[in-house]
């Protein structure tokens, strides 16, 4: 906190994930956790430093069959540079290990092994005094064409598997967070997410991740096409109706928003590696970036009253897929907290 920014909530988290998305095999390799470490500890602007940073429960990065040990050698990590941990991803993912939330007894099952394993080291994490707030973090791990040959059917699973999840999730007192991004099937648009969670019918445990540059995506429909809200070809010169559409989208969606990504994105999909492809992230003043993004960060961390909702104790920049001479800058890193403390600046508060 200083005069100019005096506001110390929410916490500013980088992601260390970037180091493994969209890496390895096909792609650029892996950026090691201590490096994302040090780079996100090192980024200062205006005497002000990340507080903390969110993590893929993923090898190279950290094993998802963690000892104590590890666990206790992670949070050594965090607090050597004054980092907390904050929100944790649970690989649920078919080649993590996990299995498909849609999918048979067995794809569930594994699903549902990776979220408790998840949800122990987030579990054990707090315990340990790093990680004072945060989510466990979940997709449906289902292919979107393969969710289209039985909509209903397949959704209606889903909804059951991510029913278990919250089961697991309350048992180690953690809370679920739904990740809004085009290629996972039955959360691939702004109405299937809504409608799942809706259907899961557990707020108090399961919510939604709202990244800004995925959830950009939705307004297009761009794997639902009878979903969209604007136009394929819409002119992002049209100020107002993509004011009026980002209002009628985050409306839908903050009502269930747990956990918050900043990004930017050119409104384009891109893959790497495995990852398949979904709302491209950009640095934060790419010139073909749509978002504004302390304007834009505002609809979901503010109600329709324009009143902050405070819901978000923390916020984190997502940067996935990056190349990894653009995040082995420090550049890079300044101008992107430099953007999170704007955000802050203007939806901020002390406490």
């Amino acid at each position: 906190m200083t005069y100019e920014h005096p506001h110390n909530f929410p916490k500013l988290h980088n992601a260390a994930w970037p180091g493994v998305v969209g890496k390895g095999p096909g792609a650029e390799p892996p950026i090691d956790l201590d490096t994302m470490l040090d780079l996100t500890a090192d980024a200062d602007f205006d005497g002000i430093r990340f507080d903390g940073f969110d993590l893929f429960l993923f090898a190279p990065h950290i094993d998802i069959d963690s000892s104590d040990d590890q666990i206790r050698q992670l949070a050594d990590k965090a607090r050597a540079r004054n980092l907390e941990i904050g929100t944790v991803v649970a690989p649920v993912w078919g080649p993590t290990g996990g299995g498909m939330a849609m999918g048979d007894a067995d794809e569930q099952a594994k699903f549902l092994t990776q979220v408790r394993k998840g949800c122990r080291i987030a579990e054990r994490l707090r315990e340990l005094g790093v990680r004072p707030n945060g989510v466990v973090r979940i997709d449906s791990a289902s292919p979107v064409e393969a969710w289209y040959v039985d909509p209903m059917g397949n959704q209606k699973r889903i909804a059951e598997t991510f029913r278990e999840a919250c089961n697991i999730a309350e048992n180690h007192g953690e809370r679920l967070a739904a990740e809004g991004e085009i290629c996972w099937g039955g959360m691939h648009s702004w109405k299937r997410m809504l409608q799942l969670l809706e259907m899961v019918d557990r707020a108090q445990t399961l919510g939604f991740e709202a990244d800004m540059a995925h959830t950009l995506l939705y307004l297009l429909g761009y794997n639902a096409p009878e979903d969209a809200i604007l136009p394929a070809n819409f002119n992002w010169r049209n100020e107002d109706k993509f004011e009026a559409a980002y209002c009628q989208l985050t409306e839908a969606l903050r009502p269930w928003t747990i956990d918050f990504h900043i990004a930017q994105s050119n409104a384009t999909v891109h893959g790497s590696g495995t990852h398949d492809k979904t709302g491209r992230h950009c640095l934060p003043d790419d010139a073909q970036g749509k978002l504004d993004i302390p304007h834009h960060a505002g609809y979901w961390l503010r109600d329709e009253k324009g009143d902050l909702t405070k819901h978000i104790r923390h916020i984190c920049w997502d940067g996935c897929m990056f190349p990894n001479d653009v995040m082995m800058k420090r550049e890079t890193w300044v101008s992107i907290l430099k953007a999170m403390i704007g955000v802050r600046d203007k939806h901020g508060w002390a406490e």
